[in-house]
C-alpha cells in the first residue's frame, strides 16, 4: 500500500514525485516514456535555465534530477473503494497497486496528421512544439493548421525564414481574422487552402511534402498545429468532474473526488506549458500531503 501513486512520467509526475520525495510521502510513478512527450519537442527555448535544449535532451535531464525508478507499466484501470478514506486501485498491464490518494500527470496525447514518413522524421524535420526560431534564417518551412495557434506559429516564423507556408484542410482559417489579415499581409507566407499533406520525403531529414493534390513543396521544417487530446479515459469509473475535456481542478490541483489530484496538461488550466506543468506538478504533490496529514487525523 502506497500513501500515493503518480500516474505518469512526464514534468507534471516527476515533478510531483520530486515534492513527494521532499514530503516524505510514499510514492510510486507509473510512466511508460520517461520524461513524457517532452521527447517530441525539437527545441525547448522557453523553460527557465535553459536557453536552448533539445526535447528529448530535457525529459532526461528530468529523469535524472528525479533519480528514482518508475514503473514502465500501461494503467488500464482506475477503481476506488470506501468513501471517507479512500483506498484507490491502479491496475496495469502487469500488476496491481494500492493507494491512498493519487495524482494523474497523463498529458496531452499531439494529434498525428497521420502521413507517410511521419515518424520517420520526427525531430528530423517534423515537429509538434514551436521552434527555436532563430535556427530558421534562410530556411523554408511550413505550419499545418488552421487556428490560431498554426496562424500565431507561421507568423512567428516567418520573421526568421525565407519563406513559410501555412497549410490547411478547408477554404477558410478557424483562426481569428486578425491573425488572418497579417498572414494575408506578409510577403513571405503563402497560403496554401484545402491542401492536405499526405508524404514527406527525404534522406536523413526532411527534404520536402507531398500534397493530396500531387505537388511538391520543398521544405527544410515542417510543423504540425492540429491541437491535442488529454489523457482522460481513465477517468471515467472514478467519475471525476470535467471541464471540456479536460480535468477540473481547484488551486490545490485537487478533483471533485477526495484523494485525487491532476496536473499538467490533462487539467482545464489555461495554458499548456512545461514550465507551467512542473509547477502543477509541485502544487499537486502538496495538496496531497495535507490531504494525507487530513485523513490521518
Amino acid at each position: 500500500m502506497y500513501d500515493l501513486i503518480i500516474i505518469g512520467g512526464g514534468p507534471a509526475g516527476l515533478s510531483a514525485g520530486i515534492y513527494a520525495r521532499r514530503y516524505g510521502i510514499n510514492f510510486l510513478v507509473i510512466g511508460q516514456i520517461k520524461g513524457g512527450t517532452v521527447n517530441e519537442a525539437h527545441i525547448v527555448d522557453n523553460y527557465l535555465g535553459f536557453k536552448s535544449i533539445s526535447g528529448p535532451d530535457l525529459a532526461k535531464k528530468f529523469y535524472e534530477h528525479f533519480n528514482a525508478k518508475t514503473k514502465n507499466e500501461q494503467v488500464v484501470k482506475l477503481t476506488k473503494s470506501g468513501v471517507k478514506s479512500p483506498i484507490f486501485e491502479v491496475v496495469t498491464d502487469k500488476g496491481r497497486y494500492q493507494a491512498k490518494s493519487l495524482i494523474l500527470g497523463l498529458g496531452m496525447k499531439m494529434r498525428k496528421l497521420g502521413i507517410k514518413n511521419e515518424d520517420k522524421f520526427l525531430n528530423k524535420g517534423i515537429s509538434y512544439c514551436a521552434p527555436d526560431i532563430s535556427t530558421l534564417k534562410n530556411k523554408t518551412v511550413a505550419v499545418v493548421g488552421g487556428g490560431d495557434s498554426a496562424l500565431t506559429l507561421v507568423l512567428k516564423v516567418s520573421d526568421y525564414a525565407k519563406k513559410a507556408y501555412i497549410i490547411l484542410r478547408r477554404d477558410e482559417f478557424r483562426g481569428a481574422p486578425s491573425l488572418v489579415k497579417k498572414a494575408e499581409k506578409k510577403e513571405n507566407i503563402e497560403i496554401l487552402y484545402c491542401a492536405q499533406v499526405a508524404e514527406a520525403k527525404g534522406k536523413k531529414s526532411l527534404e520536402k511534402i507531398i500534397l493530396n493534390n500531387g505537388n511538391e513543396v520543398k521544405l527544410n521544417e515542417l510543423f504540425i498545429e492540429v491541437g491535442g487530446v488529454p489523457n482522460v479515459h481513465l477517468c471515467g469509473e472514478l467519475k471525476i468532474e470535467m471541464d471540456n475535456n479536460f480535468i477540473a481542478v481547484n488551486k490545490e490541483q485537487a478533483t471533485n473526488v477526495p484523494g485525487v489530484f491532476a496536473a499538467g496538461d490533462i487539467t482545464n488550466n489555461p495554458l499548456k506549458q512545461i514550465i507551467t506543468a512542473c509547477a502543477e506538478g509541485a502544487v499537486a504533490a502538496t495538496g496531497v500531503y495535507k490531504y494525507l496529514r487530513n485523513v490521518k487525523e
